[in-house]
């Protein structure tokens, strides 16, 4: 049996990032690219540059988590709407949003190729929270 694009994709922000390196080699196309328009700016991010990304996140987080809200699928392009979810190191009995995301990725051999990413940092209001649960 066969995993869908979307399956995949939501497997891939499923795994523990900061702690298992592995997910990088099993789930990213060695050509992966990702253009990234945020609050910040612009930027485009390579394989290597996610990964090292993330370990620099390590640093500071000792948990990340993602909570997906929406997950579609159009043949190997997938969109996914989620939150990032961290514990900060200083406070680890504490959680908060840090930021929201939407991703738009193409798939090719199976691996995340080329993703389309805009995001803003979160706030933790109620209502902010809420528009990103499933209705």
């Amino acid at each position: 049996m066969s995993i869908t694009a979307k399956e995949r994709v939501k497997s891939f922000y499923e795994k523990d990032l900061l702690k298992d390196q592995s997910a990088f080699v099993e789930y990213l196309h060695p050509d992966v690219t990702l253009d990234w328009n945020s609050s910040f700016g612009f930027n485009q991010r390579n394989y290597n540059e996610l990964v090292e990304m993330f370990a620099d996140m390590g640093n500071s987080f000792m948990s990340l988590r993602c909570e997906i809200s929406h997950l579609l699928e159009e043949k190997d392009v997938v969109t996914v709407r989620y939150t990032y979810f961290a514990r900060p190191i200083e406070e680890p009995e504490q959680e908060d949003a840090i930021a929201h995301f939407v991703t738009i990725w193409e798939l090719k051999d199976k691996k995340l190729y080329k993703g389309y990413q805009i995001s803003q940092q979160a706030d933790n209001t109620l209502e902010t929270l809420s528009s990103f649960l499933l209705k």
